[in-house]
């Protein structure tokens, strides 16, 4: 942890972490310079830190194919705030590290060096999938604070499933459907809110908050279903939740980012 030190006036309860030059300081102010030098009680002075945590950060990228849907593209403003942020802690944070996870039907890590020219695809919306791989990297990781920085227009709308795992059938436009993966199946339901992919997500953020992973959410979109989702995840981490748009999403990472680094303390 990083300290930056700053003097103020000694108040009652404050840790006794004397600045003895600014104390003397103010009590030659006071009185000029003679000896004994008498000191008051409002002369002393203390060092007050802002202790900066170390932090392991995953942003977690949807590129869905509805990111660039009806001809708004919300991958590229996404992408800004990942680079964004890897520049922020590599030139302020050098202690921190940073991660891109992309999520689609399944989830990568992927080199930053990659990020530009990454592409959306014709891809579902694997959350569950990206959530645990996200997981898994932060768990490596030994930083005092760990949390994931998720960008996303979306519900999920597909999972993998467990072996022998055979989801209830669902009738209608509303059925999912298997596609075989080399190793897994995948189930995905384009129409999302399908209950067996909403509990397998759900299964993954509660792995996080377990973990002390806390989830914060960019949701780039404000459906009434889109809202709920997002608030019943960040409840189970603690974490927050934003309703953005392309044009100011940077903004909001970028101080939410900032404003979780540090804590005061007397």
């Amino acid at each position: 942890m990083e300290a930056a030190a700053a003097s103020k006036p000694y108040e009652f309860g404050d840790t006794t972490n004397l600045d003895v030059n600014t104390t003397l300081l103010t009590a030659i102010q006071r009185e000029g310079l003679k000896l004994p030098l008498n000191l008051e009680y409002s002369d002393l002075h203390v060092q007050q830190c802002d202790y900066q945590s170390s932090c392991a950060t995953v942003v977690m990228l949807d590129c869905s194919h509805s990111m660039i849907l009806y001809g708004e593209d919300r991958f590229t403003p996404a992408k800004k705030v990942a680079l964004a942020l890897a520049h922020l802690i590599r030139t302020q944070y050098p202690g921190d590290s940073l991660k891109i996870v992309l999520f689609h039907d399944a989830a990568e890590e992927l080199p930053l060096a990659k990020l530009a020219s990454t592409q959306v695809g014709p891809y579902h919306t694997n959350t569950a999938e990206g959530l645990r791989l996200s997981r898994r990297i932060l768990q490596s990781q030994r930083k005092d604070m760990k949390q994931i920085v998720m960008v996303t227009d979306g519900k999920p709308t597909a999972c993998f499933l467990e072996a022998n795992t055979n989801p209830t059938p669902l009738f209608g436009k509303n059925a999912g459907q298997t596609q075989a993966l080399p190793g897994r199946r995948l189930y995905k339901n384009s129409m999302g809110g399908d209950p067996f992919v909403m509990a397998e997500t759900f299964k993954q953020v509660q792995a996080c908050r377990k973990a002390g992973i806390m989830i914060n959410t960019f949701m780039l979109a404000s459906d009434y279903y889109l809202v709920e989702f997002v608030k019943q995840m960040t409840a189970v981490t603690n974490g927050k939740a934003y309703f953005a748009n392309p044009n100011n999403l940077s903004q909001f990472v970028l101080m939410d980012f900032l404003r979780r680094r540090t804590s005061r303390v007397r």
